[in-house]
């Protein structure tokens, strides 16, 4: 299955990107999704070749964040769409079976649609207030979440749903008992001084068991 804790990169130039990455991956982490908005697609083609090779070294999975056809060009391990993104039926087409698609998702419905359109994993969100993205949907909170994991549970619905937006280490164990697969974080470990120990605990409570 797919790892637990997604992290969602940040940086403003290729080489901050990098940075960051680097050390998300150093610090412990095994899902990265590049998310390079408004440069040129030198700069970002540049930038998945070089994430691309980092996360061949450290094992772990490589999600570009709304660019189907750089996912395909690089041979990325697959793309996460957003509500307004190529639709995922366009996006399979090209990738094919193999590839991961992930779908953003901030109702029930959406999570239905994406599902029947054959997403592999759900981005439901946000939790909360963040800076991290623009035009923000409707803030979900831990009700949200319930409401939702619930309703999907009543109709048999299994995809793994990831929590999105502004979360904190205090948040995960509570976020955990609404039914969500994982969580989905940017700016907590972009900004973190300690990334090891932020990504250990993080782990931790995800998985119910100590990392040491």
């Amino acid at each position: 299955m797919f790892n637990k804790l997604q992290y969602i990169s940040q940086g403003n130039s290729v080489e901050e990107q990098t940075r960051n990455i680097h050390e998300a991956l150093d610090g412990g982490c095994k899902w990265i999704q590049l998310r390079f908005k408004n440069h040129s697609p030198e700069e970002t083609f540049a930038l998945a070749e070089a994430v691309k090779i980092l996360c061949e070294e450290y094992l772990a999975n490589f999600i570009i964040n709304d660019n189907v056809y750089l996912a395909q060009q690089i041979a990325a391990d697959g793309v996460h769409l957003g509500l307004t993104d190529m639709s995922i039926t366009e996006a399979r087409s090209i990738l094919g079976d193999t590839k991961i698609i992930g779908a953003t998702a901030n109702t029930f419905e959406d999570i239905q649609n994406h599902i029947k359109n054959g997403c592999d994993y759900i981005g439901l969100g946000p939790f909360r207030f963040t800076t991290t993205k623009e035009k923000l949907s409707p803030i979900l909170g831990l009700d949200g979440y319930q409401n939702i994991l619930t309703e999907m549970k009543n109709n048999g619905l299994t995809t793994p749903v990831y929590a999105i937006g502004g979360i904190t280490t205090d948040d995960v164990p509570a976020l955990i008992d609404t039914g969500i697969y994982g969580i989905a974080v940017s700016g907590l470990i972009t900004k973190s001084e300690h990334k090891k120990k932020t990504i250990k605990l993080l782990k931790n409570d995800l998985y119910g068991t100590i990392i040491v």
